[in-house]
């Protein structure tokens, strides 16, 4: 995006319109008025108090301070420095302010690089899909102003040529491509940038983690010369040229000054640290104007089609409430509402209140104490009137006495062996012996059995009314886990390869496995001697390994493997190790670290 220069030749100072400025300096005046109404409203024992508090100017601050203030940043992979340098530089507090603005420039470059990459993945998969997948995207997915064109081109090509289902497909192959290479070359650009920026600062961090001046003035000038090849290359690019929506892209130049002295002064430092910042600032305008025709829909767009029936639904169902509504003189959703409330209730009771009750009444009443009831006494009341009967019946059929110690088992034999005797003549002994006394004794026998088995029965019930209590309790244990799975899964929506789920996990390993294919690819390019291809392929890697850096952070932290797994992440992406030491790594990393395993193979 070319800007002219200012009429009087200062090529840091602002090359914004007047009315442009203005409108920008009242939007930037918002948070002090905004701050003065909220301490107006605040009662305070001093009134002034918060009047003290002063906001400053955004408009006021330098490019530096703007670049430092602009956003709370994450930090991603570190910049290749010496350990101890920059240990003694955070521990003092006095960060370099040429190690920021290159921390600043690698965390854009590498945002641009995943938006390129998102929309690249998009693209790809929207070129690998079939003709009639493409004629469905060109019509339901770019928004209802492409449908009503769409369908306007398809009417006049159906009229004229009658071959309007191949100019879909057609002209979905034709964007397709066209977004494609776009987004290639961008991508292209932008890692062999990364790649530069992150070899320069290999090169000279002996001087840049000085923290001086002298370090300030190096970064400045190899930022500006990086920044001088990146403009040649988006010039060059004969795709990005082609978009009708693209514009040259134009930095400011450093102004002459004598690179070789050890020391610039206070306003050469800050005028070419603003330069630097006004150049950051027309990247990001340019590559944002240039990736919104190329980027991929927003779910907004793609979606239109549903959100549009949900939309109609909704108004349907909005008016049939307020045909019912107390408003159309309807008493049907008071009425709907009690019987809700009704059965929600008898639910509360019957599903909730109630199996709750009885496991505590449960817990709290022993065994013992259940077997204490009124057919335990007729049992044993029964058990004691059967043994009496049985030493009676066998002191008479034996004529004697018989031991104390006699079970209930051995006088049943007597019993049932002069039983045996007595049916030999039925008839007779019916009237004149023993037979009807031995059948009444087996009747009694027969009803102390059934009374032992509903005994037996009766505690298996009560030792079971936990179990039929939790039954009861099982709908309402239902809808409390399907609330709280909705629940985690609202909750870890969309976190990508940081959430803590095996899609998550999954993902991470996806990353470590694009890793080593861009090592592959770079050592492949650096036999060949493709020099460029090469860096492009190297800042590629640099971006994987970010997005691996920040993905695993908290989880290796959270298992106390995040020391060890930081220094082979940096390990990796050091330019000075072989591809084979990187490889090993790799390898280690993949089987070693517990964030990295697949879910089956966790501990």
């Amino acid at each position: 995006m070319e800007v002219p220069p200012s009429p009087d030749g200062d090529p840091t100072a602002d090359m914004k319109p007047s009315s442009d400025r203005k409108h920008l300096d009242i939007v930037l005046s918002y948070p002090g008025r905004i701050w003065r109404a909220v301490a107006g409203a605040i009662p305070s024992p001093d009134p002034n108090l918060l009047s003290k508090i002063r906001i400053p100017n955004v408009s006021s601050l330098s490019g530096l301070s703007i670049l430092l203030r602009s956003q709370r940043r994450r930090h991603g992979l570190p910049l290749p420095l010496h350990s101890t340098s920059v240990h003694s530089i955070r521990v003092m507090g006095d960060t370099s302010k040429s190690l920021v603005i290159l921390e600043d420039i690698m965390e854009h470059v590498l945002s641009h690089l995943h938006s390129v990459q998102k929309s690249l993945l998009f693209w790809q998969s929207r070129a690998e899909g079939t003709s009639s997948q493409k004629i469905y995207f060109m019509v339901f997915e770019r928004g209802p102003r492409a449908f009503a064109k769409e369908m306007y081109q398809f009417v006049i090509s159906l009229a004229s040529q009658g071959s309007s289902i191949q100019y879909l497909s057609d002209s979905a192959s034709d964007m397709v491509s066209t977004k494609l290479a776009v987004l290639t070359s961008l991508q292209h650009i932008l890692s062999t940038f990364l790649a530069e920026v992150y070899l320069e600062v290999i090169q000279y961090r002996d001087v840049l983690t000085e923290g001086s001046e002298k370090s300030l003035s190096t970064a400045l000038v190899l930022i500006d010369g990086l920044f001088s090849k990146l403009e040649a290359s988006l010039s060059h690019s004969n795709e990005i040229k082609k978009d009708d929506n693209s514009v040259a892209l134009q930095f400011q130049k450093l102004p002459q000054v004598d690179t070789e002295r050890p020391q610039w002064t206070e306003a050469e430092a800050n005028t070419a640290t603003n330069l630097i910042c006004q150049n950051l600032q027309r990247l990001n305008l340019y590559l944002a104007s240039l990736l919104s025709t190329c980027q991929k829909p927003k779910k907004v767009t793609t979606h239109w089609v549903r959100y549009t029936v949900g939309a109609v639904g909704l108004s349907a169902c909005s008016i049939w409430l307020l045909k019912h509504s107390r408003l159309m003189g309807s008493s049907d959703i008071d009425n709907w509402i009690k019987d809700a409330k009704e059965s929600m209730c008898v639910f509360w009771e019957e599903h909730v209140e109630m199996p709750l009750i009885s496991i505590r009444d449960e817990l709290f009443e022993t065994f013992k104490t259940r077997q204490k009831g009124s057919i335990d006494v007729e049992v044993q009341l029964n058990t004691d009137a059967l043994h009496r009967m049985l030493i009676a019946f066998c002191e008479q059929a034996k004529g004697q006495q018989l031991p104390p110690n006699a079970t209930d088992q051995q006088l049943m034999e007597i019993v049932m062996a002069r039983y045996e005797k007595e049916m030999m003549h039925p008839v007779q002994n019916l009237f004149n012996g023993e037979l009807a006394r031995a059948m009444l004794i087996q009747i009694q026998r027969l009803k102390l059995d059934l009374e032992t088995a509903m005994l037996e029965l009766d505690q298996i019930l009560k030792a079971n009314q936990i179990n039929f209590a939790t039954l009861a309790a099982l709908p309402a244990c239902f809808v409390v886990f399907l609330l709280i799975g909705l629940m985690r899964a609202w909750l870890l929506h969309d976190k990508g390869a940081e959430g803590r789920g095996r899609i998550a996990r999954r993902q991470r390993r996806l990353l470590l496995v694009e890793v080593e294919k861009r090592l592959m690819e770079f050592q492949a390019c650096m036999d060949r001697g493709m020099d460029e291809e090469a860096r492009c392929r190297f800042g590629l890697m640099l971006y994987s390994l970010n997005r691996l850096y920040k993905a695993v952070e908290w989880h290796a932290k959270e298992t106390g493997e995040w020391i060890s797994l930081k220094k082979d992440i940096v390990d990796i992406a050091k330019p000075d190790m072989g591809t084979v030491q990187k490889l090993a790594v790799v390898s280690r990393v993949e089987r070693m670290y517990e964030c990295l395993l697949p879910s089956s193979n966790r501990l």
